[in-house]
């Protein structure tokens, strides 16, 4: 992963000192709330509903070791003991003192972390795939394109104040795990048929109160010229973006109105100016970067060991979480591994302060001392040989982290809610938690498969409702919380957008439609059909006549020990 040089590191350790400053101010009286509000979120730091939070990077998902400690230290000596994981990679804090903030950034700091551009109206948090550098389907490693946007978005004093927040993400595998539809920019890494490496370039998609999936403006932009063709976009989108209207000022909106051709073309015209100018990469340059992502020193292994062919067959519990939590490698003898971050008896994507101390002590004896972050909320060891897995499994099932249902319904993707949010209309985590109770029998799971379920607790949609292949989207109703369900969405390489099914139901409902929803699904499959398929070929109308055409609860499955 990236380590900073010296003027990394002098950059942000300015910016510790300068926001400590006017930090200072503020609590003095000298700095008013408006005036503090665009440097705080320039550090990372939303006013809730409850508290302050504190917003960390956690650059295109990678982790240290020590910087997962460092995370844990902050969790338990500035907050409650534990944190967040976001759908952006980042780790959220929900009960850090205002005026501790400061210290917390000087600590980041320690260890090459920092909370810039998290929040805001600016470049947000790059993405990219969580399996990156080890997936067999990559075609290159996506990991240095994105430090390059990183590193070259990081204080653009340009677009330090766009119309809105904006997100880019760049995938490199055969198939998507990036979302890159749903972006602002989606950056599609190809070759040409000379082997060259370029980027498809979508633009304008995004969730939200207007999902959109984003348009191909390029299909092929040769790797030289990525960082100006960005720096066109966000010109015209700059220009052009409306400011008068929060909910039409995203890119999308502008892409919209426009259409991708128009768009396009304005695009072209902007670059024409830029092209071969100052932003154009040079070979030596993207080595560089690309020095940073070499292989780890991975033995040289079979693939097959006798020890966890062995455990796997004689223990159900581990065979289970093999299945769904053991993902391939690229080198042989080795796999990657999902720790859950699902548990049934705690909020998803939450991780405690020993949790996170656990996970930085097994990166270092099992995954060269790093780990990811995924989009799902989950972590993720990349490097881990396959003789060690079932040690592995062990000490995660001990402490919590071994839920064996990645992929599956109760993997449950769900923003805070409004139990932490301030712009939340209903609550997330405590929906999640019913459907876990109600749904969590692990042999019921396992029968239905592969189904995504997503919440948001409003609109801004960060639990990625609108793609899941369930979505349940929190709404005010005269002042009370209901939850609008939505089906059919998928994200991947044929990302599609959810059908809402109706009215909106009352929490209480909520398992018993998710419920029936499968139950349609389990009656009417075919052979080896996944339930998006299923709604595929059906449509929503039977789904939609059982939710609404009956309210007989059946009785409720109780969740079984993994």
């Amino acid at each position: 992963m990236y380590r900073y040089d010296a003027f990394d590191q002098a950059l942000i350790d300015q910016r510790v000192t300068q926001f400590k400053d006017q930090m200072k101010r503020h609590l003095a009286g000298e700095l008013s709330d408006d005036d503090l509000r665009p440097l705080r979120l320039q550090n990372g730091l939303y006013i809730q509903r409850h508290a302050p939070m504190f917003r960390i990077a956690v650059p295109y998902g990678m982790l240290a070791s020590r910087q997962l400690r460092k995370l844990a230290h902050i969790a338990r000596t500035y907050d409650k003991g534990y944190g967040h994981f976001t759908t952006r990679h980042n780790m959220q804090f929900n009960w850090i003192p205002l005026e501790r903030v400061p210290d917390a950034l000087a600590e980041l700091a320690t260890v090459q972390m920092h909370a810039i551009q998290t929040s805001g109206n600016c470049v947000r948090n790059v993405t990219s795939d969580h399996f990156a550098g080890v997936a067999a389907d990559e075609i290159t490693d996506p990991r240095p394109w994105c430090e390059l946007i990183r590193q070259w978005s990081t204080f653009n004093p340009e677009f330090a104040f766009l119309p809105r927040k904006f997100k880019i993400a760049v995938n490199a595998a055969a198939t998507d795990r990036t979302v890159i539809q749903v972006n602002d920019i989606g950056l599609d890494l190809r070759l040409d048929d000379g082997g060259n490496t370029g980027f498809r370039v979508l633009v304008g998609g995004g969730l939200g109160r207007t999902p959109i999936l984003g348009s191909v403006i390029r299909e092929f932009l040769p790797w030289q010229h990525l960082l100006s063709y960005i720096e066109a976009i966000l010109r015209v989108y700059n220009r052009f973006g409306r400011r008068d209207n929060a909910f039409k000022a995203r890119i999308k909106i502008l892409v919209k109105a426009l259409g991708a051709a128009e768009f396009a073309r304005q695009v072209e015209e902007e670059w024409a100016h830029l092209k071969d100018g100052p932003a154009t990469l040079a070979k030596a340059e993207v080595e560089r970067i690309t020095r940073h992502f070499t292989a780890p020193p991975y033995a040289t292994l079979a693939d097959d060991d006798f020890d966890f062919a062995n455990h796997r067959q004689q223990e159900k519990a581990f065979a289970r979480w093999v299945e769904r939590n053991v993902h391939g490698h690229k080198v042989l003898g080795y796999a990657a591994i999902t720790v859950s971050l699902k548990a049934y008896d705690h909020a998803t994507g939450n991780i405690t302060a020993e949790q996170m101390e656990l996970v930085a002590d097994l990166a270092d004896r099992y995954s060269f001392g790093e780990a990811r972050v995924s989009h799902e909320q989950n972590l993720i060891l990349a490097d881990v040989a396959k003789r060690d897995l079932h040690a592995l499994w062990q000490e995660l099932r001990a402490n919590g982290l071994a839920t064996p249902t990645v992929g599956l319904l109760t993997d449950i993707i769900c923003c805070p809610g409004g139990d932490l949010c301030s712009l939340a209309n209903a609550k997330s985590t405590p929906i999640a938690l019913a459907i876990q109770e109600r749904l969590g029998d692990l042999d019921y799971l396992h029968d239905i498969g592969e189904v995504s379920l997503n919440i948001s607790g409003c609109m801004n949609a960060c639990g990625h409702h609108h793609v899941g292949n369930i979505g349940i989207l929190g709404v005010d109703k005269r002042g009370e919380e209901w939850y609008q369900v939505s089906i059919g969405g998928c994200q991947g390489n044929h990302t599609t957008l959810g059908s809402i099914l109706g009215p909106s139901f009352a929490a209480t409902e909520v398992p018993r439609v998710v419920e029936q929803l499968i139950d349609v699904y389990l009656e009417s499959r075919h052979a080896d059909e996944l339930f998006i398929d299923t709604v595929e070929r059906l449509g929503i109308a039977p789904f939609k006549a059982r939710v609404y055409g009956s309210h007989d609860s059946t009785q409720d499955r109780k969740v079984a020990n993994g």
